[in-house]
């Protein structure tokens, strides 16, 4: 049984296909990133008053706050996106698909073969490690789970898409997701909040604050946590 931790991280902007390393992992998402995307924001917002020829190199910082943050035009946020590498438990991903402006690209569990191409991974609840016999049965059942899918793939010679029928919520799942930085913001601000799942928010907390770190001032007033009553307020 593999278990693995689940993540979530964005990817650069630009990444040469020739220089991806061979785990599929991709370079770092720098700030500088995050600021070229503030600076297309403002070149984007300033064609409505044809004002190109005042950006400079620090100018985003004041239209951003004027136009975005204090005037509320959240609508030039959509004109920059992101792409984020994603893996989860397959409950998680049936709560973040859900999010249809999104664009995803999901590991297929009807083409990927995981006796052929890779043995299959899971995500352990957290904090279910601290509880003995919730454990030891989950374990079991996971353990259960992937050698009934052996058996039908080899000795039943079942296909993947059918077979893939006996594997649980907890297998783990890669996905792609692309959205421009308002639907972020959205998806940030619905998915931190205490309703949210606790496997949800073990990846969307962290994520929140790499948005933080890397794209100054757009996510800077999102608190985890809160209630989604008091969330949404800031839903804009």
């Amino acid at each position: 049984m593999n278990i693995v931790k689940p993540y979530a991280r964005l990817m650069p902007l630009i990444a040469e296909c020739h220089a991806m390393p061979e785990d599929g992992s991709f370079m770092h998402f720098s700030q500088n990133d995050g600021i070229n995307l503030l600076r297309r924001i403002e070149w984007c917002g300033r064609i409505s008053h044809r004002s190109e020829d005042s950006q400079t190199d620090d100018s985003w910082q004041r239209f951003i706050k004027a136009v975005v943050i204090d005037k509320g035009d959240w609508s030039i946020t959509e004109h920059a996106g992101v792409s984020v590498d994603w893996l989860s438990d397959r409950g998680v991903t049936h709560e973040l698909v859900r999010h249809r402006l999104f664009s995803f690209t999901q590991e297929s569990t009807r083409f990927v073969n995981y006796e052929k191409k890779m043995p299959p991974s899971f995500i352990l609840p957290e904090g279910l490690e601290e509880c003995d016999v919730p454990y030891q049965a989950w374990c079991a059942a996971i353990n259960h789970a992937e050698a009934y899918y052996r058996d039908m793939v080899t000795l039943g010679k079942v296909a993947p898409q059918i077979a893939r029928s006996v594997f649980p919520h907890a297998l783990a799942s890669r996905v792609i997701i692309t959205g421009n930085l308002r639907n972020w913001r959205h998806f940030l601000i619905m998915r931190t909040t205490r309703e949210s799942h606790p496997q949800m928010r073990e990846i969307t907390i962290p994520l929140l604050e790499e948005f933080k770190e890397k794209i100054p001032m757009l996510f800077d007033d999102i608190e985890p946590m809160q209630s989604q009553a008091a969330a949404i307020v800031r839903a804009r």
